[in-house]
């Protein structure tokens, strides 16, 4: 059943570190060219958002799981960079919600899936429903010849 199985931004986040919190912000907000963020970047904005020291050494150790104990000041300016709630770093729920989202959002940075998005605003909640039932069919189709190479 559908409303069973969890999204992979679910799974993601039930285990996610800060580390992992913060580098899916890096994948999936990105520039308006859609070129993704440097530390530097976000590190000047943060550190110009908090008045506090904030390199981009710093952002990378938190990244990367190096440091994990950023002060509250820090991780504000984090969200306010990426534009998300301070809490998609410390409430487990809004977390989840919040990367279901980015995961939308990184999703529809592809041309072809925002196509299809945008065509199936029009139809019939019917019309939705037998859509999404075609992309479950295709996607346990494509999953069960994964690994099997390519066939003709």
């Amino acid at each position: 059943m559908a409303g069973q199985r969890e999204s992979g931004a679910e799974q993601h986040l039930q285990a996610s570190t800060l580390a992992e919190k913060i580098d899916a912000l890096f994948r999936v907000v990105r520039r308006p060219d859609h070129d993704p963020y440097s530390h530097e970047e976000v590190a000047r904005a943060c550190r110009e958002a908090s008045g506090e020291s904030f390199s981009a050494t710093y952002l990378w150790q938190l990244r990367t799981g190096r440091r994990d104990n950023p002060t509250k000041r820090h991780l504000e300016a984090l969200a306010g960079f990426f534009h998300v709630p301070v809490a998609y770093f410390f409430d487990d729920d809004q977390g989840t919600a919040i990367a279901r989202e980015l995961e939308l959002l990184g999703a529809l940075r592809d041309a072809r899936v925002r196509s299809v998005a945008l065509r199936a605003v029009n139809l019939s909640p019917e019309g939705v429903s037998t859509i999404s039932d075609i992309i479950d069919v295709l996607a346990r189709r494509e999953q069960g010849t994964a690994g099997h190479g390519t066939q003709s």
